[in-house]
C-alpha cells in the first residue's frame, strides 16, 4: 500500500512493476543485471483515484501517460533494483499528491488608481527620453 495523502493511498495489486536494463554506470553488472524499473499504473483503471485527481493526474503526467490511460515512470538513478524501485514508487506518490493539490481560480482585479499613475507615468518619461534623441531643428527655416 503506497499512502499519498491521509486519505488516500494506492494498493501494491495496482501497480505493475517490470525490470529492464539500465544504460549509464554499473560496473561489470551493467550488460547482465536488469536494476532499471519501469512502473505502471493504470489511472484511466484505477478505483482508487478520484475523478478529480484523476483528470488533474492525467494533465500532470504530460507524455509519460499512453493513450490507453497507463502512467509509466522509468527509474534508473541508482545500481541496485530496490533503490530504483523505491524511487519509482517515490515519484508515482509525488505525482499523484501534487494532482491531488486543486488550483485556486484566479479572481480579475481592476490596477488600481496607483499603479495607473506609475504606468502614464513611466511612458510619459520614455517619451521625453527618445524626444531628447531627435535632431534639433534650425531656427531657419
Amino acid at each position: 500500500m503506497i499512502r499519498i495523502t491521509r486519505t488516500l493511498s494506492i494498493p501494491e495489486s495496482e501497480l505493475n512493476e517490470l525490470f529492464v536494463r539500465a544504460s549509464g554506470p554499473g560496473g561489470q553488472n551493467v550488460n547482465k543485471v536488469s536494476t532499471a524499473v519501469q512502473l505502471r499504473f493504470d489511472v484511466a483503471a484505477s478505483p482508487s483515484l478520484p475523478e478529480t485527481v484523476r483528470a488533474r493526474l492525467i494533465k500532470l503526467a504530460g507524455n509519460r501517460i499512453t493513450q490507453d490511460g497507463i502512467l509509466i515512470i522509468e527509474a534508473q538513478r541508482f545500481r541496485t533494483q530496490g533503490r530504483n524501485r523505491d524511487d519509482a514508487r517515490a515519484r508515482l506518490a509525488e505525482l499523484i499528491r501534487a494532482a491531488t493539490i486543486e488550483p485556486k481560480s484566479r479572481h480579475a482585479t481592476k490596477p488600481t488608481f496607483a499603479s495607473k499613475q506609475r504606468r502614464l507615468a513611466g511612458k510619459q518619461q520614455r517619451g521625453e527620453t527618445k524626444q531628447q534623441r531627435s535632431k534639433v531643428k534650425s531656427e531657419l527655416q
